[in-house]
């Protein structure tokens, strides 16, 4: 279903309107022509209340070209089919990009509310789509002389695509299967939303308040600082208030010396969601495991799993089951050494209790500082926001010769957003980049990237430059001390980087094949990628400067981090891989689920022999890339990608870190293609062969022992 329905996800084009409603749509912003610079978005005029009719109008808007296309006397060709449905739904996408970012970047009450009403008409309108007998036909009649047509490879692909699209959409089903294909799908994106709804929610509605003030022993200031701040803005001043949020939830995790407040952050954070409260989604993560299976039952298949990876590089749940046993035991093995070196700490500082969940972290950085004599707090002065984001934009210039220029008299979603104008080496405009890095109570939790418009051609052929976003929730700047960033914080910064680079590179003819518009085992090669630049010393030098001092990270401390980066590789893998096999045991399942989800979750971390003190990086009740997200049995995807980046870095580590010819081909062959031709082929483009799974096993030292 997702490559007929990036029309409706990633375009971003207006399209013709019912002359009986053009006054509607000249008085509601996010119908227009948007008269802005650059075209972006009018926030400032955009209100609630515009967009329920806006996502109304669209919907019949789309409707009634598809209604033309059906009803055209003109045999199907494909450019009055495949081209027309691709463009039909780009007034409803300019819609929906900028409601959707905001729901998950800026959100409240009545924009949850709203929602939850749009989500079955939009999925309706999905449905109207792909079910449609006649449009099928059209589509059907080209597939099966596809070879006649003198096609283009991207055209082609198109063409197969959307033919998969409908077939896999359910267009071959009749009578009440059909029927309840478009019951099973508008539930689907009202759980969905709700799920992601309830997590957020149940992060705001936690706090660890601290009265005393011994019992912020250990706690780096800048982390006190935060926490004050907070209590002041709930009203609480004189006290200190610790969130579920990743920059207060982490520190808190790593240096609190109280270890019963560690259990209870920690209980806090891995049950999010999991509180029989109003924001519990135990039911609805049976629900949505339940209709999943029973959509992809009705459609054809034994299991979710075989209906959702089909459509990626992997191809079938066999093949991923088979990568993740490849990694779990040498991740467990290093794990487990990891384990004895922190119970030894444990020892050796007097205590006479076995390691659990809560002290994995803590008593980790005490080993990473006696053995590497370096910790997170060590090394975050040289790591201040804007130096940091000013090296990466130097890198990307280096790669690639394209500026960032910070534009000011642009409209924006929240006044912590800062809009770049992203020029080309010869002047021209690659495209508008926006970037929002710290938490707020309105924005869902994680790291993302996404698009207000995604890369297209206008009637002429000119290419339309992409509007891009990321968004982040990194530690924000404490008092008069200015945001520092963790190590991790950095590479989360050069991941949605790449994610960025994947939209705003985008070259292609046909909007539903733009940037990221890839299958999501593939989606994560350049985010990944760049993520290796981190730590290099020649990029260090580009940002990594006292901000106190001006000096340079000392080389000591740069060998120092170097030497301790595979610290942890066992835990971190093994929290990850346990999520990965968490999301194949919910939907690569042929009955549907009955046992009570935390009992489920417990079995399935019994049967993978799972660490008890190492939790699921994301558990069944907050896991929302895979039940309110896109990932539902693809979370593997991002070790599948580490395979990939691994081996494509070598590249670079031959040939030069910033050498122009390798970014070259990295952007012709990847950033650039989108998704106009199968992944393994773009890959080996790039490559010259096929990946290899040893580099990531020998980078992450799972080859032996630390």
């Amino acid at each position: 279903m997702k490559n007929l329905l990036m029309f409706i996800t990633f375009c971003l084009f207006s399209c013709a309107v019912p002359d009986e409603n053009q006054q509607m749509a000249e008085e509601n912003p996010l119908l227009t022509d948007f008269n802005t610079p650059h075209g972006v978005p009018p926030f400032d005029e955009i209100e609630e209340e515009h967009f329920l009719p806006a996502i109304e109008y669209a919907i019949e808007a789309q409707q009634d070209l598809i209604r033309e296309i059906v009803e055209n006397e003109e045999p199907p060709t494909f450019e009055n089919t495949v081209v027309k449905m691709d463009e039909s739904g780009s007034l409803l996408t300019q819609v929906l990009l900028i409601f959707y970012n905001l729901s998950s970047a800026h959100t409240n009450s009545e924009i949850q509310s709203i929602a939850q009403e749009a989500a079955p008409l939009v999925s309706a309108n999905s449905d109207d789509i792909i079910l449609n007998e006649a449009l099928f036909e059209r589509v059907n009649t080209l597939y099966e002389k596809k070879d006649e047509l003198g096609l283009r490879s991207d055209q082609l692909k198109l063409l197969e695509d959307n033919y998969r699209s409908f077939v896999r959409g359910g267009a071959r089903l009749v009578g009440e299967d059909k029927e309840r294909l478009r019951e099973i799908n508008s539930r689907l994106s009202v759980l969905a939303l709700q799920f992601g709804d309830n997590v957020l929610g149940d992060v705001n509605n936690w706090q660890l308040v601290i009265d005393d003030e011994e019992d912020l022993a250990g706690l780096p200031e800048n982390v006190i600082s935060s926490a004050a701040k907070a209590a002041k803005d709930a009203d609480m001043e004189g006290s200190w208030v610790f969130t579920l949020h990743p920059p207060s939830a982490m520190p808190f995790l790593t240096y609190a010396d109280n270890r019963d407040l560690r259990k209870e952050m920690l209980l806090g954070y891995i049950n999010r969601g999991n509180n029989n409260n109003e924001f519990d989604n135990k039911r609805i993560v049976t629900e949505i495991t339940n209709l999943r299976l029973e959509r992809a039952q009705l459609l054809g298949y034994e299991t979710h799993s075989d209906f959702v990876l089909e459509e990626g590089m992997a191809k079938d749940p066999k093949t991923v089951i088979d990568l993740l046993d490849q990694l779990w035991d040498p991740a467990l093995r290093v794990a487990n050494h990891e384990k004895q070196m922190l119970q030894d700490m444990i020892n050796l500082e007097g205590h006479d209790f076995e390691l659990e969940a809560w002290d994995w972290r803590y008593f980790s950085e005490k080993v990473r500082l006696a053995r590497y004599d370096i910790d997170d707090e060590l090394l975050r002065p040289y790591f201040e926001s804007e130096n940091v984001v000013n090296g990466m934009f130097e890198l990307l210039e280096r790669l690639w010769g394209i500026q960032f220029e910070k534009i000011e008299d642009i409209p924006v979603y929240h006044e912590e957003v800062e809009a770049y104008k992203v020029i080309e080496e010869d002047g021209s405009m690659l495209g508008i980049f926006y970037m929002d890095l710290y938490p707020r109570s309105s924005k869902r939790s994680g790291a993302w990237m996404s698009s207000f418009r995604s890369q297209t051609v206008d009637e002429d052929g000119n290419r339309v430059p992409p509007v891009v976003t990321i968004v982040c929730n990194f530690t924000p700047p404490s008092g008069d001390d200015p945001a520092l960033f963790s190590i991790d914080e950095v590479s989360t910064l050069y991941h949605e980087m790449g994610h960025a680079l994947h939209g705003l590179m985008s070259n292609v003819n046909y909007r539903s094949q733009a940037g990221t518009s890839v299958s999501r085992d593939f989606v994560e090669l350049p985010s990944q990628l760049m993520e290796n630049w981190v730590t290099e010393p020649e990029v260090l030098e580009l940002f990594a400067y006292h901000y106190e001092t001006g000096e340079l990270i000392p080389e000591d401390l740069v060998q120092r981090m170097e030497e301790s980066s595979l610290f942890g590789t066992g835990f971190r893998t093994v929290e990850y891989l346990a999520s990965s096999w968490l999301d194949m045991a919910y939907y690569h399942r042929t009955e549907p689920l009955t046992t009570p989800v935390n009992e489920f979750q417990n079995k399935v971390a019994e049967d993978i022999d799972k660490l008890s003190a190492i939790p699921f990086r994301h558990g069944s009740t907050h896991f929302q890339h895979i039940f309110s997200g896109g990932y539902s049995s693809n979370y593997y995807s991002y070790i599948w990608s580490e395979v990939l980046d691994a081996d494509a870095y070598a590249v670079f580590k031959e040939n030069g870190l910033f050498d122009r010819e390798t970014a070259k081909s990295l952007r012709e062959n990847i950033l650039s293609a989108g998704g106009t031709a199968d992944p393994m082929e773009l890959y080996i483009r790039f490559r010259g062969s096929e990946p290899d799974i040893q580099p990531l096993l020998e980078r992450k030292g799972l080859t032996g022992t630390l």
